[in-house]
């Protein structure tokens, strides 16, 4: 965005603004043309700042992600690397539930493949594959687990309970079956 106009700039903040609350409302399927519409701008400048459904997610969820990655540096110094990952993981699961739209956004691709270094799937691999890293060399988890298998459980969490009348509290009973197979011997 350097070397903008300044009112490109408001435009670009403006529409992200109005994505954020669209797709906090919507999901994932939020409408390109009604940001358009609500933002009070044509959908070719929407579409000039994010010419794709992903890209206008990746930016909607960028700064929370960023969040979560320094919360995983954060806990990555904790003497129970076990624990540590689990209330990461946790956390990202919340924070699906809670910005609809995101599992949806980390569900668009192969979590590896086709991920530019700075997309949503790209950084939050990096940051629980530093947790996974401790705590597998822990050996408080087996050793078998990548971060895309802890990364798809979440997102396939998340999209599982979205539409229940609780889904957090039907999201936390299937992370906590899920988390008892983490360890060694499903301990």
């Amino acid at each position: 965005m350097t070397g903008q106009r300044s009112d490109a700039r408001r435009n670009y903040t403006h529409i992200l603004a109005v994505a954020e609350a669209e797709v906090a409302t919507r999901g994932a399927q939020a409408s390109l043309e009604q940001i358009a519409r609500t933002a009070g701008v044509g959908s070719a400048t929407v579409r000039r700042h994010f010419p794709t459904r992903k890209a206008l997610l990746e930016a909607v969820f960028k700064q929370r992600i960023h969040g979560l990655c320094d919360r995983a540096r954060t806990l990555c110094g904790d003497h129970d690397s076990r624990s540590a990952l689990v209330e990461w993981l946790r956390e990202l699961l919340a924070y699906s539930l809670a910005a609809r739209g995101l599992a949806d956004a980390l569900s668009y691709q192969p979590l590896q493949d086709e991920a530019t270094e700075d997309s949503c799937a790209a950084v939050i691999g990096a940051a629980g594959a530093m947790l996974l890293r401790k705590a597998i060399d822990d050996q408080a988890v087996r050793a078998d687990i990548t971060i895309d298998d802890l990364l798809t459980l979440i997102v396939g969490i998340a999209l599982a309970t979205e539409n229940y009348a609780d889904p957090a509290m039907q999201a936390d009973r299937a992370f906590r079956l899920a988390v008892a197979g983490f360890g060694h011997n499903g301990t």
